[in-house]
């Protein structure tokens, strides 16, 4: 059964992947563009921020096959994430059935791997950051999304255990206050990252940072919405029975 479950993630996922790479393809890529756009002016002048050396593969590569297998193998990735984190919660968050666990798992990968790590260290297009830095924008990065994923997990398990005494409306909101505490804590002691060069075009940097969510929206969206009566189906959306007392055939 858990297999199922995880191939029916897969199948979102990849879906999410084509969607997702549509949208940044439309919106995103053009803006990429521009970003470029800047950066070769500043080549020209002598002022750029990055040396890239010859050029490997063309904008067109880039900004078709390029992008589209990336965000492709991430989708899939995170749509099979996705269905593992569904088989460990579906029949023990109470009363809940797969549809809406999927739709509340969506939502919940959608704020703690991307909107909460977005506020301390949303994205940049090319010609934003100095290219020495790189691998420490990228290792801060990744610890703010481990350490926004770990804390959403012990709020959701904090909520849980004072369920019992709280009630579920109290328990909720002081597992959310916890929360916001923790992450905010996080995002004070991590350093800043500001490499923005100075006369980049405010509306580039606004509208890249603006697709980049709206691309992560459609993904999660779409794995949420896609899941949701795939497993239900499978399951009969019977919550109160966990995915792995399920018999193997079913």
């Amino acid at each position: 059964m858990e297999k199922r479950i995880i191939a029916r993630g897969l199948v979102a996922g990849a879906l999410g992947g084509v969607l997702a790479f549509l949208f940044a393809r439309v919106f995103a890529e053009p803006v990429v563009g521009k970003a470029i756009d800047f950066e070769d002016m500043h080549n020209a002048d002598g002022s750029a921020m990055h040396d890239h050396g010859a050029e490997l593969f063309s904008r067109g590569v880039q900004g078709n096959i390029g992008i589209g297998f990336g965000v492709l193998a991430f989708a899939v990735a995170m749509g099979a994430l996705f269905a593992v984190a569904f088989v460990v919660l579906y029949g023990r968050v109470g009363g809940v059935g797969a549809r809406t666990l999927s739709i509340l798992l969506a939502g919940f990968a959608f704020g703690s791997v991307y909107v909460v790590p977005f506020v301390k260290y949303p994205p940049n297009p090319p010609a934003v950051g100095r290219a020495q830095s790189i691998g420490e924008r990228t290792g801060l990065y990744l610890l703010m999304v481990l350490g926004s994923v770990a804390l959403a997990a012990a709020a959701v398990w904090l909520g849980r255990r004072l369920y019992g005494r709280l009630g579920v409306s109290s328990a909720t909101l002081t597992a959310a206050g916890a929360y916001m505490v923790a992450i905010t804590l996080l995002m004070l002691v991590l350093p800043p990252v500001a490499e923005t060069p100075e006369h980049f075009p405010a509306d580039v940097l606004y509208d890249f940072r603006l697709y980049s969510l709206g691309t992560q929206l459609v993904l999660w969206a779409t794995i949420g919405l896609v899941f949701a009566p795939l497993a239900a189906r499978l399951l009969g959306d019977r919550p109160g029975v966990s995915v792995t007392s399920q018999p193997a055939g079913a």
